[in-house]
């Protein structure tokens, strides 16, 4: 990332100078953005939620989580130091006199310094600096010196502060969204969690934010039973929800008119387009079906003692072919992954059950006796379906580099059949 404001130092000094609550802020947040999002954004790459809804929120119960990028910090709080309402810190120059090195000092200086030897057997690392050994050290960092007493603040210039560059592509999106959400998951088990250790030291509120981010993880697998069981037993003809003619639908069908009206209110208020929403419920999906349920199975390992943590960069270079076809809005698949594996086989499993139950309706029971059982069912299907477009021009209509390599296509297809198959024939 890179400044994009001349003016952001000062808007941090002026909270931390501030007369009156200057002294309770550890560091000021500014949001991340992104120089490089499309209008619609493909992958849900500008953060719109968070910087606009959720950091706002969380800064009125005591600060936003520290994100790594974009943010000022008091020396000494970041070294360890505690918080004590009685006590004013105030922001001055020390004019220690000038002390003149000798050559061998300064080479003996240096060593330590590059050798990094200055940490061993302190601190550092634990209680002071940046928290180690977690895939997102900064939200660690930050939700540690939260609980000693400080608070942060949220900065959102009119002028973006920080820009950077986002993934261009969905398995870079798709990666770096599994790092995120694994730290998450990682802090929620581990002694910093905010259920455990900040309670009673941060606000009920700043708790359950956190809270939001760190059970990311395990959120794949509701999705993966809706994503999967609904479809399948609508294939077969048997209805899992209540009928339409029953007062039970009210709280379903309430639940999602509801949740998604809400969802697209607060996107197109945040500054974003109907169509930039869609692509946001779709990359939801994807996450919680790949990037999560990878996420979930590392950090259980890691906890269990059967894996170690490994900090993946995420690329942010294409080639020119890539680069002009996110200008253009699609998808870019490309690459043989597990992950793509896993988005195909759901994809292709859903629009099976969706060819299946047509043909039921057809050739079998009728179209007002199915609708009547099995609605909410076929609403959910049909949205899976919807929702997948892009993977199903990627398997089968797309003749372009980024279309979904052979391998992914033949091993999803024989997958796919062969759970219908298996379901239908021995359930």
């Amino acid at each position: 990332m890179y400044s994009n404001n001349s003016q952001a130092v000062r808007d941090a000094l002026c909270f931390f100078m501030d007369e009156e609550k200057g002294h309770e802020f550890a560091f000021v947040q500014f949001p991340q953005n992104f120089d490089n999002v499309t209008k619609n954004e493909l992958y849900s790459n500008s953060l719109r939620i968070y910087n606009e809804v959720e950091f706002e929120g969380m800064d009125g119960y005591g600060g936003p989580i520290y994100c790594g990028s974009g943010c000022f910090h008091r020396r000494e709080i970041l070294c360890g130091r505690k918080y004590d309402k009685e006590t004013k810190i105030e922001l001055k120059r020390e004019n220690d006199s000038k002390r003149e090195e000798s050559l061998l000092e300064l080479e003996e200086t240096s060593k330590a310094l590059a050798s990094c030897t200055y940490e061993t057997n302190t601190q550092w690392g634990k209680e002071i600096g940046l928290k180690y050994g977690c895939p997102v050290e900064d939200v660690i960092t930050g939700i540690s010196i939260q609980c000693q007493g400080w608070k942060s603040v949220y900065c959102k210039p009119e002028r973006d502060a920080f820009l950077g560059v986002s993934p261009t592509t969905l398995l870079q999106f798709l990666v770096q969204r599994k790092r995120w959400s694994e730290g998450d998951f990682q802090i929620m088990l581990c002694r910093y969690s905010p259920a455990r250790y900040a309670h009673g030291k941060i606000s009920l509120g700043l708790r359950l934010g956190y809270c939001c981010y760190c059970l990311w993880a395990p959120n794949c697998l509701a999705t993966l039973f809706y994503s999967i069981v609904p479809s399948l037993y609508l294939l077969k003809g048997i209805p899992l929800f209540p009928m339409i003619s029953s007062p039970w639908i009210i709280p379903f069908a309430y639940v999602m008119f509801a949740k998604y009206t809400y969802s697209l209110a607060e996107f197109l208020w945040s500054g974003g387009t109907a169509l930039g929403w869609w692509n946001e419920q779709r990359l939801w999906l994807y996450l919680r079906t790949t990037s999560f349920l990878f996420a979930f199975i590392d950090a259980i390992l890691k906890t269990l003692g059967f894996s170690e943590s490994s900090f993946v960069v995420t690329e942010k270079v294409a080639d020119e072919d890539v680069s002009q076809r996110y200008e253009k809005e699609i998808m870019e698949f490309g690459a043989a992954s597990s992950m793509f594996t896993i988005l195909s086989t759901l994809a292709l499993l859903n629009l099976f059950c969706m060819i299946g139950a047509v043909k039921k309706v057809i050739v079998g029971d009728g179209y007002v006796k199915f609708y009547e059982t099995m609605l909410l069912q076929i609403l959910l299907c049909s949205a899976l379906v919807l929702i997948n477009w892009p993977l199903y021009q990627g398997l089968f209509l797309r003749k372009d580099n980024g279309k979904m390599p052979s391998s992914v296509t033949t091993k999803s297809l024989v997958l796919a059949l062969s759970v219908c198959t298996c379901f239908t024939f021995l359930y």
